[in-house]
């Protein structure tokens, strides 16, 4: 059979979406997040204060006013909510830049957001980065790799 009339693999991967510890989204000291009411998920310790698409997608939702949080619809349908911070909303922006609007399409290693996790740490707040499936219940069958270390746009973090 040739080769141009094999259908592409999809890749449903999700890759580290910022560079840190990876953590199951039960350990984090919130009562949403951890609770899973949003979804199930995982966490991470970002070391570099850029959050970047794990895959490819197209943004569903902007936080434009706190800039904190950015909605994903990915390729394989699953929705991802990426967002930085715990109570980060209460900062109205302050320390934080959006690069994405809704309605673009981004790429695996597309740069969302940029923070900065010492001014989230001085007010007082959580400066992990959280990643949910907000379909989770669609989609029960993810496998979310934890308690690593993860290198952004390389270590993969979640198997769709």
């Amino acid at each position: 059979m040739l080769s141009i009339f094999k259908k592409k693999k999809i890749d449903n991967s999700l890759s580290a979406f910022t560079s840190g510890r990876v953590i199951p989204i039960e350990e984090l000291k919130d009562g949403v997040f951890s609770s899973k009411v949003l979804g199930d998920g995982l966490a991470i310790y970002s070391e570099n204060d850029e959050v970047v698409s794990p895959g490819d997608g197209e943004v569903v939702t902007v936080m434009n006013t706190t800039k904190h949080a950015v909605g994903i619809k990915m390729k394989s349908g699953v929705e991802i909510l990426l967002h930085v911070g715990i109570d980060t909303v209460s900062m109205q922006g302050e320390g934080f830049n959006l690069f994405v609007d809704e309605g673009d399409k981004v790429k695996k290693g597309d740069k969302l957001i940029t923070f900065n996790s010492e001014l989230i740490k001085q007010k007082g707040l959580i400066d992990a980065v959280v990643m949910v499936a907000t379909n989770s219940d669609e989609f029960n069958n993810i496998k979310y790799n934890t308690n690593i270390d993860a290198i952004s746009k390389e270590t993969v973090i979640a198997e769709i």
